[in-house]
C-alpha cells in the first residue's frame, strides 16, 4: 500500500473528494470515493467523508491499496503504437475505439487492446476495469494517448496532469471565423444543470483553461491548434461551443446534423510531452493527422 499526501492550498475546491478528484486527476471522482468510503482517506487521524468541507492548510493522506484484479479481457485488437518503454506506452487511438469498458460498451476497447499488448502489465490504481489509463479522449476524437504499465507510473504521470507539466496539444477545425489570431479560454466546466450528460461552462465548476491558436482560415470555417493547461471532460467542444464556433462534426455541443465524410468531431490529439516516469528525461512524442482530417481540411480548402 502506497501513502501520499495532500495539503489544500488557497483557493481550491473546498468539497474533499472534488479536491481530491483534482489533486489526482488520473482518478476519476468514483474511484476516489471508494478509497474515503474505504477509510483510505484521513485529515489528521480521521477519515474524511466525500462531502467534507475543507480548509486552505488541511493535510489529507491517501493510502493507495494494491491493484484489485483485472476484470477487463485481453483481446487482440490492433493498436498503433507511438512509443513504448518498461513503464509507460503510448498509442494513436482511431475515432470510433473506446478508452475503456463501460455499460455498452463491454468489450472492443483501448483498455481490451492494451492488456493483450501488454500481457497484463498495466498499472492498477484506477480499478479492475480502467487498468493502466492516465487521462481519457473522447470515442469520436483521434489521438494520442498515454499509458501506465505499473503504478508507480501511473502515480508521476498523474502529478503531472495535475501540476500541468504534461502538455496536450490538438488539432481542430471548428464553425465560424474567429477574430483574433489566438487566445485562451478560461471558464469553468461542470455538469450541466439540466442535461447530465453533457459538459457546460458553469459558474462554480472546475477551472479549465484552453489556449487557442488559428493555423488557417477556411470560406466558414477555422482550423486550430489547442493546447490544454487542464483536461476537463469534453473541455476543447465545450470551449469551443461556448465561444460559439462548436467543433465541426460536434453533434453534442454543435450541429445535431452530422457534418459529411465525419464519422465524430473533428479533433485529433497530435502531441503529447511529458516527463519520463523513470528517468525524469523529457518525452515528446506526435503523430500525424489522420485521414479523415485531411480530407475535410482539403475540401474545405477546395482542394476537393
Amino acid at each position: 500500500m502506497e501513502e501520499l499526501t495532500f495539503t489544500v492550498p488557497d483557493g481550491a475546491e473546498p468539497r474533499a473528494d472534488a479536491f481530491l478528484t483534482a489533486a489526482l486527476e488520473g482518478f476519476t471522482r468514483s474511484a476516489v470515493q471508494r478509497l474515503m468510503e474505504a477509510g483510505l482517506v484521513t485529515r489528521s487521524g480521521q477519515p474524511v467523508k466525500k462531502n467534507a468541507r475543507l480548509s486552505p492548510g488541511d493535510r489529507l493522506t491517501v493510502e493507495l491499496p494494491d491493484p484489485e484484479p483485472i476484470d477487463a479481457k485481453p483481446q487482440n485488437i490492433p493498436l498503433d503504437v507511438v512509443y513504448e518503454d518498461e513503464d509507460v506506452i503510448v498509442v494513436n487511438k482511431p475515432v470510433g475505439m473506446v478508452v475503456h469498458p463501460a455499460a455498452g460498451h463491454p468489450d472492443g476497447t483501448l483498455v481490451n487492446a492494451l492488456l493483450y499488448h501488454c500481457g497484463g502489465s498495466l498499472s492498477g490504481v484506477n480499478g479492475r476495469l480502467r487498468p493502466g489509463i492516465v487521462h481519457r479522449i473522447d470515442r469520436d476524437t483521434s489521438g494520442l494517448i498515454i499509458a501506465a504499465k505499473n503504478d508507480a507510473a501511473h502515480l508521476a504521470l498523474a502529478e503531472q496532469l495535475q501540476d500541468h507539466t504534461l502538455a496536450r496539444t490538438y488539432e481542430t477545425i471548428v464553425v465560424g471565423g474567429l477574430r483574433e489570431d489566438s487566445g485562451t479560454v478560461d471558464a469553468p466546466i461542470a455538469r450541466h444543470p439540466t442535461d447530465r450528460k453533457r459538459m457546460a461552462v458553469v459558474a462554480g465548476g472546475r477551472r479549465a483553461v484552453t489556449h487557442w491558436q488559428v493555423l488557417a482560415r477556411y470560406p466558414g470555417y477555422t482550423r486550430l491548434e489547442c493546447r490544454l493547461e487542464t483536461g476537463r471532460t469534453h473541455q476543447i467542444r465545450v470551449h469551443m461551443a461556448y465561444l460559439g464556433h462548436p467543433v465541426l462534426g460536434d453533434t453534442v455541443y454543435g450541429s445535431k446534423k452530422p457534418y459529411p465524410g465525419l464519422a465524430g468531431q473533428c479533433l485529433h490529439a497530435k502531441k503529447l510531452v511529458f516527463r519520463h516516469p523513470r528517468t525524469g528525461e523529457q518525452v515528446e512524442v506526435a503523430c500525424p493527422l489522420p485521414e479523415y482530417f485531411v480530407n475535410v481540411a482539403e475540401k474545405l480548402e477546395g482542394k476537393r
